[in-house]
């Protein structure tokens, strides 16, 4: 996973992405917003300029996926 240099912001909001989805499963308090958040920031990561660029390849998106799953669930 070391080899995409994943810019913080995007990261930032993958991760972001999983707790609200986790919070989301695990409780029924403010699904409405959490629902909302959840796609704000799926349009977040999927217009993130990085991957217009040479690394934003699926195989980047499968990495980007793993490392922000590994932190909100270590």
């Amino acid at each position: 996973m070391d080899r995409y240099a994943f810019p913080h912001d995007l990261l930032a909001a993958q991760t972001a992405w999983y707790a609200v989805y986790e919070q989301l499963a695990t409780t029924a308090e403010g699904s409405a917003a959490h629902r909302c958040r959840l796609l704000e920031l799926s349009r977040r990561i999927t217009a993130h300029p990085f991957w217009q660029g040479p690394a934003g390849t699926p195989a980047a998106r499968v990495a980007l996926k793993e490392l922000a799953r590994m932190q909100v669930r270590p």
